[in-house]
C-alpha cells in the first residue's frame, strides 16, 4: 500500500505541475487574445450617443480601457455597427494609450494627436506626431501602425511603398545599462 501512495502521489505531482507548465505557457500565448474578448469600459466627464448615426461621443478626461489596453484622451467617439463598436476615434492635445502584451513583459505605450482603435481587427492607428516606445525602443513618425494582437508596430507613410515615401521614421534603441 505505501508503495503505491508514494507512486499515486508522484503521478499527481507530475500531473499538476504538467497543468501549470501548460496554463502557463498558454496564458502568455494568449494574452493579447483576452484583452479582445473584455468589455470596452469608458469614464469621461460628458457623454451623448446618437441612434440615427450609431455614434457615440465622450468628452474631458476620457479613459477607456479594454482588458490591458488603456486610452487617455479629451474626446473619445465610437462608431457603432449593429450595435457593437467598429471603430473608436480618440483625440486630444496627446492621446495617450498604453498596453501590457504579456505577463512580466514591458508594457507598450504611446501617443499621437489621433488615435483610430479597430477592436475587431486589433489594430491601432496613430496619426500626427506620433510615438511608441517598448523598453528601450522608441519609434516616432506621423502614422504608427500597432497590431495589437501580435505586438507588431509598422511606420511610416501609410502606403507600402518604403522607396516613395516621404515621411520619415525616427527610432532609438537604447543601450542596455
Amino acid at each position: 500500500m505505501r508503495q503505491n501512495r508514494q507512486s499515486q502521489h508522484h503521478f499527481n505531482s507530475v500531473s499538476v505541475a504538467a497543468l501549470i507548465t501548460l496554463f502557463m505557457s498558454s496564458s502568455q500565448t494568449f494574452a493579447l487574445e483576452s484583452d479582445s474578448k473584455q468589455a470596452i469600459m469608458i469614464d469621461s466627464n460628458g457623454a451623448s450617443y446618437d441612434e440615427k448615426s450609431q455614434l457615440s461621443s465622450y468628452t474631458g478626461n476620457v479613459i477607456a480601457t479594454q482588458g490591458s489596453i488603456r486610452v487617455n484622451s479629451d474626446k473619445l467617439v465610437v462608431h457603432l455597427k449593429d450595435g457593437e463598436p467598429e471603430k473608436l476615434v480618440f483625440t486630444g492635445k496627446m492621446a495617450k494609450f498604453k498596453q501590457t502584451p504579456s505577463p512580466g513583459s514591458a508594457d507598450i505605450t504611446g501617443q499621437a494627436e489621433t488615435g483610430e482603435f479597430y477592436p475587431k481587427r486589433n489594430l491601432l492607428l496613430l496619426i500626427n506626431n506620433a510615438t511608441v516606445w517598448q523598453g528601450s525602443g522608441t519609434y516616432s513618425s506621423d502614422f504608427i501602425e500597432y497590431d495589437i494582437k501580435t505586438s507588431l508596430v509598422k511606420a511610416g507613410d501609410r502606403d507600402d511603398d518604403a522607396n516613395n515615401s516621404k515621411q520619415r521614421v525616427h527610432v532609438v534603441i537604447q543601450p542596455k545599462p
